[in-house]
């Protein structure tokens, strides 16, 4: 029988890509583990989704994409150039196009919302919370040792879409948004 646990991490420390071990609380660990919640959320998006449900296959490549990148950043920059797994190119113009294509069919918002609505629109935002976390700690990592920008951009571009996709889920059910403020540059504008 083989077992899941290996007992190497009971003492505080884990495998980076390479073999080097680091402590569990590192910066890379860190920021790894909030991609990991990520994708973990999305999943959960994901399950409540009909199977034939026209996010599912975007939300699928996400997932398959975070892997990726997860891999990348457990591998330090001395030696990421033999990390077997491809950055797509299309990394950030994808979830750009995905949000353009939505942002046509929505009405502009000119107000900061209240995350909540239905479950599928929660669970959206609570994943743009969690991508939010996870570009921080990229961030703070980034300056320790240097990721692939595609990364920080992509991350960033997530949160985005993921805005859209839960402003879209709400007006599609018709689910009124609730309204904090107008946006002060908004304000300014009309005053």
């Amino acid at each position: 029988m083989k077992r899941i646990y290996t007992r190497t991490g009971d003492k505080g420390m884990t495998g980076i890509h390479g073999g080097e071990r680091v402590f569990k609380d590192d910066i890379r660990i860190e920021a790894n583990g909030c991609i990991d919640e990520l994708n973990a959320v999305i999943g959960i998006v994901r399950s409540f989704l009909p199977l034939g449900h026209e996010w599912q296959s975007l939300l699928f490549s996400i997932q398959k994409n975070m892997m990726a990148v997860m891999s990348h950043v457990a591998t330090p920059s001395t030696i990421r150039g033999g990390n077997p797994n491809i950055l797509p190119d299309d990394l950030c113009s994808f979830c750009e196009e995905a949000m353009d294509t939505l942002m046509e069919q929505m009405e502009d918002n000119v107000f900061f919302i209240l995350p909540g609505g239905t479950p599928v629109s929660a669970q959206l935002q609570f994943a743009r919370t969690v991508a939010r976390r996870a570009e921080r700690r990229l961030w703070t990592l980034h300056k320790q040792d240097p990721l692939p920008e595609i990364i920080l951009r992509f991350i960033n571009r997530l949160s985005d879409l993921f805005f859209v996709m839960a402003r879209y889920e709400m007006q599609q059910q018709n689910w009124t948004e609730e309204k904090w403020q107008s946006f002060a540059y908004k304000r300014k504008k009309e005053e």
